[in-house]
């Protein structure tokens, strides 16, 4: 029979095997040769092929004692083959590569600051050398990111310390000075590198409680162990917020180093004196018992990127 292939209700009963070998057949057009092809005798060759007929209710291959040809059927079926074959193959691949964690999706979260420039060096990272591994990225603060990674919503999380939650494993991955932002014609610009008394009863944009906590403690932990005294005069949780109010010339600020990436004009940064040296850190986090097969690769890209 050399019919149109009837495949709508018997495509489920044939196997890849099958179409292996009916497509080496195909294109050696000589059962010996595609035999050798795949490794195998020409007897069970012949009989998949044979097994595969039976299943559509088609010839594929007419054979004579000197030649094998393609039935109009054969080659319809020919093309599909090879289609499924390495549709096949494809999500094989696929799978092994997943389970490797070399492909897949990480869903990484970070704060603002992270994202200045940390983070655009993590994915350059990824883009070059994990190319098969998705990216999505989630701006959110430290205790949104911490209840992310409770929930699976998040893979990763650069957040600002501490961590007190026995879930979630942690590195330190980044330590950073604080800066001083200055408007134009403020006179400390003259110095070189500022004291914290530089500050006292001075006007300042400080960090908001809600919203900006981690950099609030802070300061007001460095100013009281300085005896310091600032003037706050407006309280915002963003960083580049604080340098845009900066550049209007309201007052000045404290920053991280990061913010240097951001490039204000008009915003001119200083060196602080401080104890520690670089008191700002950031933490790379992850719930001990995620089981994304990708998670290890990109964290591994992530210690190897910034430590």
């Amino acid at each position: 029979m050399t019919g149109q292939i009837g495949w709508p209700s018997r495509l489920a009963m044939f196997d890849l095997s099958q179409l292996r070998c009916f497509v080496a057949a195909a294109e050696e057009l000589h059962f010996g040769r595609a035999a050798r092809r795949l490794n195998m005798t020409q007897s069970p060759l012949s009989r998949q092929i044979q097994l595969l007929e039976r299943i559509l209710g088609v010839t594929l291959l007419e054979r004579t004692s000197r030649q094998v040809q393609l039935t109009p059927a054969g080659s319809a079926f020919l093309i599909e083959s090879r289609r499924i074959l390495r549709l096949a193959e494809g999500a094989a691949l696929a799978a092994r590569r997943i389970a490797k964690g070399d492909a897949g999706r990480v869903v990484i979260g970070f704060t603002a600051a992270s994202g200045y420039d940390l983070l655009p060096r993590i994915v350059a990272q990824a883009l070059a050398k994990l190319p098969n591994i998705e990216l999505e990225l989630r701006e959110m603060v430290t205790s949104e990111q911490l209840d992310a990674l409770l929930t699976g919503l998040i893979d990763l999380a650069f957040v600002r310390p501490p961590i007190d939650r026995a879930e979630f494993d942690h590195v330190l991955i980044h330590r950073e000075p604080m800066l001083a932002a200055l408007p134009s014609g403020d006179p400390r610009q003259a110095k070189a590198a500022l004291d914290l008394s530089d500050f006292d009863e001075k006007p300042l944009i400080m960090y908001s409680r809600q919203g900006a906590g981690y950099f609030h403690e802070m300061l007001v932990k460095l100013f009281a162990e300085a005896s310091v005294t600032p003037s706050y005069v407006q309280h915002v949780t963003q960083i580049h917020s604080m340098l845009g109010l900066v550049r209007s010339g309201l007052a000045a600020a404290i920053v991280p180093e990061a913010a240097k990436s951001l490039h204000m004009t008009d915003v001119h940064l200083r060196t602080i004196r401080t104890t520690p040296e670089a008191p700002a850190e950031l933490l790379l986090a992850w719930h001990r018992e995620n089981e994304n097969p990708a998670l290890d690769v990109m964290r591994q890209l992530c210690f190897e990127t910034l430590l």
